[in-house]
């Protein structure tokens, strides 16, 4: 079921709440709302942002987030090149979804099938969805902000969303926006239907959290 909302916007709650109902801090008032696009998203001063609404959305930030999605794209780049079956983008890697909206995930595979003649795209932000998308859930993002992601996700072409909360440290695995199952620290993260082989025993992954000299 589609929770995007088809009210008009006349205040800025009312974007706020199309926006996911997200902080009126991580929204960036230049260029005004509703008036941002890619080339804007493409400037310096905009690093961090995501497009949504027309709108310049800042993504949360933290040490602890892009430590454990590092640690994760590291293991997925690992087992995607020895078996040459795509490649893995991070926080920087952006793709343009239905409607315009440009998202960063976290952490992403495009598997070469899906790619026009096997190759990487050379636009910056390419129109595509990659297979695989995983969020590394921050205090700010919503709950809202995360299904109206995982509804543009699917939407787009995805076919597998991970969903990881270094707090909790739980993963919640969806497969569709209906079809998910939670996984705690105990158990074992896989790659099915789009990484076969791929296998991450969780409590390897969250041990990073606690590694120290």
């Amino acid at each position: 079921m589609s929770i995007t909302s088809s009210r008009p916007m006349r205040t800025i709650g009312d974007l706020l709440h199309r926006l996911g109902d997200i902080s009126a801090d991580r929204v960036r008032y230049v260029p005004p709302p509703g008036t941002a696009t890619r080339n804007d998203l493409l400037k310096p001063d905009s690093r961090g942002c995501e497009l949504v609404e027309g709108t310049l959305v800042e993504k949360p930030t933290g040490l602890e987030e892009s430590f454990l999605a590092g640690s994760l794209l590291t293991l997925i780049n690992n087992f995607i090149i020895s078996r040459n079956l795509g490649f893995v983008t991070g926080e920087a890697g952006f793709y343009e979804l239905s409607g315009g909206t440009v998202r960063g995930p976290d952490v992403s595979f495009t598997s070469w099938e899906r790619l026009p003649g096997r190759r990487r795209p050379t636009d910056p932000i390419p129109l595509a969805a990659p297979d695989l998308v995983v969020e590394v859930l921050s205090p700010s993002n919503t709950k809202r902000e995360m299904a109206l992601k995982r509804e543009e996700y699917f939407g787009g072409g995805v076919c597998l969303v991970w969903e990881i909360d270094p707090r909790q440290r739980t993963v919640r695995v969806y497969t569709s926006l209906e079809a998910f199952r939670d996984l705690a620290a105990t158990d074992t993260l896989t790659g099915d239907p789009v990484l076969p082989g791929f296998s991450l025993p969780l409590a390897d992954l969250f041990a990073e959290l606690d590694r120290h000299g």
